[in-house]
């Protein structure tokens, strides 16, 4: 491709995104609605599972049995079995997001909780602290950093993988765009691919600022948080 060609490929875009403003935003909204109701439901589930479980230091199986479960599940194999029980559309998607991102949210809680010095809690409870008193001022506080590294990987995953909604019949979405070429051409499948990329960068930001709101300030500018959260994930 020469210099025109690109020149033209690009102006073709941007005229892409100026003639479809109000398409190119209700798909965003659609997009973003279904990356809210998956990612919900995933804390919903992981974040109170993980938490009791690291609390007990009694669940290093189950958690990381089920991390490697959800991760070894392709999102498109858990879409194609959904069909057969959910159908197409919305709720199938739904699913499938929320199976991808439990796995990542409940290890990061439970390793965050079950991480937390032994010597703190022994404290916590010589001071007369009851189970839950001490997983509420002592615990948890200390566990928000690599608690939110894990919703903020987790997050990710979704926001990057909702596009596949297109492909098991759900009605809107960025992934709509860039699944019919035949109609929007190819200046509307990237145009698609780099909005889902913008919203991808803004909730890895969003969840990041969070992340370094919740890191009490002694930790801050270690690196420990994010090198953590890392090993967690190749785990």
């Amino acid at each position: 491709m020469d210099a025109s060609t690109a020149d033209m490929t690009l102006a073709t875009i941007f005229n892409f995104f100026g003639d479809n403003v109000s398409l190119l935003l209700s798909e965003c909204l659609w997009t973003l609605k279904m990356f809210a109701a998956a990612f919900g439901i995933a804390v919903v589930i992981a974040v109170p599972l993980g938490i009791w479980l690291g609390h007990i230091h009694r669940g290093s199986f189950l958690a990381i049995n089920i991390s490697n479960m959800g991760r070894a599940l392709p999102s498109l194999a858990v879409i194609a079995i959904g069909l057969t029980i959910f159908g197409l559309g919305f709720l199938n998607v739904m699913i499938a997001l929320v199976i991808l991102a439990v796995p990542v949210i409940l290890t990061n809680a439970y390793v965050a909780v079950d991480g937390v010095e032994r010597d703190l809690t022994e404290a916590a409870r010589g001071m007369g602290m009851t189970g839950f008193e001490t997983l509420f001022r002592v615990e948890l506080p200390l566990a928000l950093p690599l608690l939110f590294a894990g919703m903020r990987t987790a997050a990710l995953y979704v926001i990057a993988t909702t596009p596949l909604a297109a492909l098991a019949g759900a009605d809107g979405g960025l992934g709509d765009v860039i699944s019919n070429q035949a109609s929007y051409r190819f200046d509307g499948v990237v145009a698609a691919s780099l909005l889902i990329s913008v919203l991808a960068f803004a909730v890895d930001g969003l969840f990041a600022l969070l992340q370094r709101y919740v890191t009490p300030r002694s930790l801050r500018g270690r690196g420990g948080i994010e090198a953590k959260g890392s090993a967690l994930e190749a785990t």
